[in-house]
This record gives C-alpha cells, sequence and structure tokens, in this order.
C-alpha cells in the first residue's frame, strides 16, 4: 500500500471539490442576483408604466413553470455548494493532519 498516492489523492480530491463548489457557490449568487435585478423608476409615465409591465411578464414568467432555474433551486444550490465545500475542506485537513502525523513518525 502506497500511502504517499493515497494522501495526494485525498488532497487533490478535496481541492477540485472545493474549486467545483466554489464555482457552484458563484453562479448560485450570480443567478440570486440576475433573478432580483429590477430596473430604476423613471419620470417618464409612460416608460414607467412599460417597464411596470415588462417586471409584471417577468415575475409571471418566473411563476410558470420552465426549465430555467428560479430563486429556489438556486437557494438549494447554494446550500448544496456550501456542504460540499466543507465537506471538501475537511477532506483536505484531514489529509494534511496525516501527512503530518507521518511526518512527526518518520523524525
Amino acid at each position: 500500500m502506497n500511502i504517499s498516492n493515497n494522501v495526494n489523492s485525498a488532497i487533490v480530491s478535496g481541492t477540485i471539490g472545493i474549486k467545483r463548489a466554489s464555482e457552484g457557490i458563484a453562479q448560485n449568487t450570480s443567478n440570486l442576483a440576475s433573478l432580483s435585478s429590477f430596473s430604476a423608476p423613471t419620470s417618464d409615465p409612460q416608460e414607467f408604466l412599460a417597464n411596470a409591465t415588462l417586471n409584471q411578464l417577468s415575475a409571471i414568467k418566473q411563476v410558470l413553470p420552465q426549465g430555467s432555474e428560479g430563486i429556489t433551486s438556486n437557494l438549494v444550490g447554494l446550500s448544496i455548494n456550501l456542504t460540499n465545500a466543507q465537506a471538501s475542506t475537511k477532506v483536505v485537513e484531514t489529509a494534511s493532519g496525516t501527512v503530518g502525523t507521518i511526518l512527526d513518525l518518520l523524525a
């Protein structure tokens, strides 16, 4: 059994997991930010009514079943990615501790 390869694999797997979780968190927060952005009101009544109509249509579109992600799926994705990041961090910490123990034993 080659301990060095197992520890290296754990560190690499943990690091990749952290990177993927970080990318997922960034994507989910970006999606949530774009869902919550609204245009600023204008002083022109016609433009204001046109924007209000477009905002209402966007809100209705978000309620209707569709393939794109909504607030709930992005919040769930954010939670899952946070849990994955925490788990991957634990893997890296454990592997790092194992390396430290091995070095102590060899010293």
